[in-house]
């Protein structure tokens, strides 16, 4: 009877899949180096594109706005570097079924193997990205210490929310194909919504604190922003992510062994 529910059958998908986790993971490397194949600097060249976006942007509006480049550079870096891991795996994470339509049709994998396929591909990409930041910080001398070890914590906590966001997004949109279209609408909006180029403690007395505090991505960015900025992260920003983590995951389970047996449909 137990194996019939909804979230035993996501359950055991996962299970499968974690246990085969190096497919996934290799096949997210392979995706990479087919893009940039027969290039000579390769996959560096997200780094590179991604250092000149930094850089621009940082001198840009710190020159305007009269920042002090010393913290401004690294705060803007670690904040745009961690935005645009979560923005991407979000973004891919819709398509992640439909982009694997001929797999899911001819071979009989777990689905969740496919999720993990594109947030790995895209955790490479930012461990590529994030030699930046160093760069960054030797260039202006901002010093890095010891509390920069909690990104790996942080990672782990963005990366178990991300999953569960990407496995409701890319059902839902198997489903709704316009509805790709209208969650990178939203990225979008939530991006300036974020203090992501600008900080948090510019809101005016007017602004309730709980508009930024209570805005998921807010959290998720500073689980990586502030170790690399030399501090930990708040208690209440790791008590909210794994809040979220249990809640999300539960919503998942729900949603991916509901329409599990349907998804080979859509496609």
């Amino acid at each position: 009877m137990l194996k019939n529910t909804s979230f035993y059958i996501s359950f055991r998908d996962v299970f499968l899949s974690l246990r085969e986790v190096w497919l996934p993971c290799l096949l997210a490397w392979h995706d990479i180096s087919v893009r940039y194949k027969r290039s000579k600097v390769g996959q560096f060249w997200l780094t590179l594109n991604t250092l000149i976006y930094i850089s621009s942007l940082g001198l840009i509006f710190g020159t305007l706005f009269r920042l002090n480049l010393h913290e401004y550079l690294p705060n803007i870096c670690a904040a745009i570097l961690t935005w645009n891991f979560i923005n991407t795996s979000i973004s891919d994470g819709c398509l992640s079924f439909i982009s694997s339509d001929s797999i899911i049709l001819q071979v009989n994998l777990p689905f969740f193997m496919h999720i993990i396929r594109t947030v790995a591909r895209n955790l490479i990409v930012f461990g590529h990205n994030i030699i930046i930041f160093p760069i960054i910080a030797i260039v202006v001398g901002y010093s890095i210490n010891y509390y920069a070890l909690l990104i790996i914590p942080g990672l782990v906590f963005i990366v178990t929310n991300l999953l569960w966001i990407c496995v409701i997004l890319s059902v839902l949109c198997t489903r709704f194909r316009d509805l790709y279209q209208v969650v990178t609408s939203i990225l979008q909006i939530i991006f300036y919504a974020t203090p992501v180029v600008w900080d948090a403690k510019i809101l005016p007395s007017t602004v309730s604190p709980l508009v930024v505090k209570l805005n998921p991505f807010y959290n998720f960015i500073d689980l990586v922003k502030q170790p690399l900025m030399g501090h930990p992260p708040h208690t209440n920003e790791w008590l909210f992510c794994g809040v979220l983590a249990v809640v999300g995951w539960c919503v998942a389970l729900c949603v991916l062994g509901k329409y599990k047996q349907r998804i080979a449909y859509w496609l």
